[in-house]
């Protein structure tokens, strides 16, 4: 059986990510927006996932593959969720670096190289998630206080260290997200489970932006209602979370 989890090659430097849900008023301006940022800068790919949407996003999406040879699209047949989606990205990214964007044209794609040369900086890049941190918020007082108070009780008790785990950019290896466990709402805890892997985490401030189109799909509901479990499941985990000292000994060879 072939594992459907690694490709067969890596073409690409880094692979941009971006989950969608009914977002195809974005689709466009975000594509050439990433397309700018990332031309030049790197070997790129972008890969969407349409997380089961209802309008006209998957349209957008074959519209824009004919204008950008670099786009990649993969579908979930009804939607599943914004982790789930990621996970889809990551897994069918060709790429050994891994961008994660949301597709509400919040995040600026302008801020992607400067993350991705964080990560590159490291001795070890698979031992380190550099995290979008969105220090000058452009969204409602009443969003933004949800947002503090659910990252102070996060950080204190998962002590991740991380003043903003809910920016949707993040830059990591994919063998570092595929070495993690995953789970509903995982997106929101990467810090916490890299971490948990004997990784580190730095935080980057990013420029964040007024959502000009369209609503927002994810993170209203869930972030009340399931951020306990959550929570007390990735405590758990992080209390059983090891990392071997490896070293590879004898490899084998064909013939």
């Amino acid at each position: 059986m072939t594992d459907q989890t690694a490709p067969t090659d890596q073409p690409f430097e880094i692979a941009v990510v971006v989950p969608v849900h009914n977002e195809a008023e974005n689709i466009r301006p975000l594509i050439e927006e990433i397309a700018a940022a990332m031309d030049g800068v790197a070997d790129y790919e972008i890969v969407y996932v349409n997380d089961g949407s209802t309008d006209g996003t998957l349209d957008g999406l074959l519209e824009m593959a004919k204008k950008h040879p670099r786009l990649s699209i993969h579908a979930h047949a009804k939607a599943c969720g914004q982790s789930a989606a990621v996970a889809t990205g990551v897994k069918k990214a060709r790429a050994r670096f891994i961008a994660t964007l949301d597709g509400d044209g919040q995040n600026d794609p302008a801020d992607i190289p400067a993350l991705l040369g964080r990560l590159k900086e490291a001795p070890d890049p698979d031992l380190l998630l550099v995290a979008g941190w969105r220090a000058k918020r452009k969204d409602t007082a009443w969003k933004r206080f949800q947002s503090r108070l659910a990252n102070g009780v996060r950080r204190r008790l998962l002590g991740d260290d991380t003043p903003d785990t809910g920016c949707g950019l993040k830059v990591f290896t994919r063998e570092a997200f595929l070495d993690m466990p995953r789970f509903d709402h995982m997106h929101r805890y990467l810090p916490a489970l890299m971490i948990r892997r004997g990784g580190s985490v730095v935080s980057v401030e990013v420029n964040h932006r007024h959502r000009e189109r369209g609503v927002s799909k994810y993170g209203m509901w869930d972030r009340l209602s399931v951020a306990v479990r959550d929570l007390l499941g990735v405590m758990w985990l992080a209390s059983r979370g090891s990392r071997p000292d490896r070293s590879t000994v004898v490899q084998a060879k064909r013939g």
